[in-house]
């Protein structure tokens, strides 16, 4: 029987959340929905950052990586390539037409961005859906922005009108009791009809088969994809440490080489900062406490673990991490302290009381790599055979298979 078809597009700009999101989905379809439809999966990931192939794919799927953009004061901008703005748009936007055009996927899910930077998927969705049977879906994080601010770019991308005729469904990566942005007023009330709300895609996303690099006990700092992270870090790695416990600081694969030598030269002895993770699941795990921006895939591994955790949320460009650090907090699953306020001191402090105790998360709904595939085989039902090759204990094992 053929391959389900998968299309999974993320526009990135800054930072490696929207890969990191839709390779998380890419391991749940793949490992469930076999066990749902009675097809198994191959699919593409369609990413605007050369970073994405340094991460493991299912069996199965590939990479389309588009040239770069990056923003600006005056907006986005070529990251790499030499070429106005519009040219660049055209470029991508002509490979998007090109794989859509050609692979003739079944499901296609966008993230974040409904049509992309400057509607350069706009064409490619209308072309695809035109062409024959597929789902579209976007995929939003539980948060998008302040909701005025949330407001104005759902106007720019051309409104309600817009996403209800380009989308089926709209995937909410989060839990409505910690916050919900339909009511909130971040999605506008004309969408509401198509918005499904999933669960943080937090538990399932796997810890490796290895151990720690860090000796135990340790607590962690990690600053996502570190474009912007340097400042917490830096007040993070100069924080006095409990006798007998270590620092392991990640900086992220994005911060640029002046201040990871920076950080390597002013942290305190028994600080270790690396660059990246193999494996950040598994040192989260193993970690007696954590500190960490808010960005939603970090929270959401955070949210897997039981280990006590401040937030320290990015301020510039949205507020999104900001809102998401108070209404986590606010709902008693971790803390969060603004960063012009946060000292060295204010930390060691924070770790003494907290260093090695549980915090239980059980409460929220982080089932969202289970709940993803299931909506995605309800999407896809017309569009595969009525009698699926699996068997009920198959389809009820894939509830609880890991991603």
């Amino acid at each position: 029987m053929d391959h389900l078809r998968i299309v999974l597009y993320s526009h990135d700009s800054l930072g490696l959340g929207h890969v990191r999101r839709n390779l998380a989905l890419a391991h749940a379809l793949s490992n469930q929905l076999p066990y749902l439809t009675g097809r198994d999966v191959t699919g593409i990931l369609i990413s605007g950052t050369a970073l994405a192939p340094g991460f493991d794919v299912p069996a199965g799927w590939d990479w389309l990586i588009l040239p770069g953009v990056e923003k600006s004061s005056a907006g986005y901008q070529p990251r790499n390539l030499t070429v106005p703005m519009q040219d660049l748009v055209s470029l991508r936007a002509g490979l998007l037409e090109s794989v859509l055009g050609g692979f003739l996927p079944d499901l296609v899910v966008v993230d974040r961005h409904a049509t992309g930077i400057h509607h350069e998927l706009e064409t490619a969705l209308r072309r695809v859906r035109a062409a024959g049977p597929v789902r579209t879906v976007l995929g939003l994080r539980e948060i998008l922005d302040a909701p005025e601010a949330a407001i104005a770019e759902w106007e720019r991308e051309g409104g309600a009108p817009l996403v209800n005729d380009l989308f089926d469904a709209i995937w909410v990566y989060g839990d409505p009791a910690v916050h919900d942005p339909v009511a909130s007023g971040e999605i506008p009330p004309a969408m509401q009809k198509l918005v499904r709300y999933t669960g943080y895609l937090a538990a399932g996303r796997p810890a490796g088969p290895g151990h720690p690099t860090m000796p135990a006990p340790y607590f962690l700092t990690t600053v996502g994809g570190g474009a912007d992270g340097h400042a917490l870090a830096a007040l993070a790695s100069a924080a006095e440490l409990p006798p007998g416990v270590g620092h392991l600081v990640v900086a992220g694969p994005q911060m640029p080489a002046d201040q990871l030598a920076d950080l390597r030269r002013s942290a305190v002895p028994g600080a270790r900062i690396v660059g990246r993770l193999e494996d950040m699941v598994l040192h989260l795990r193993a970690a007696r406490a954590i500190v960490s921006m808010g960005g939603y895939n970090t929270v959401c591994e955070i949210m897997s673990t039981h280990v006590p955790a401040l937030i320290v949320p990015r301020t510039q460009s949205r507020s999104e991490q900001r809102i998401r650090a108070a209404s986590l907090a606010s709902a008693g699953y971790l803390e969060y302290h603004e960063i012009g306020t946060l000292t060295p001191a204010i930390l060691s402090g924070w770790l003494a009381t907290r260093l090695g105790t549980r915090v239980d998360r059980r409460k929220a709904r982080l089932d969202g790599l289970v709940r993803v595939p299931q909506l995605a085989a309800e999407l896809l039902q017309p569009l595969v055979p009525a009698a699926s090759t699996a068997t009920g204990s198959e389809r009820e094992g894939a509830a609880h298979a890991a991603v």
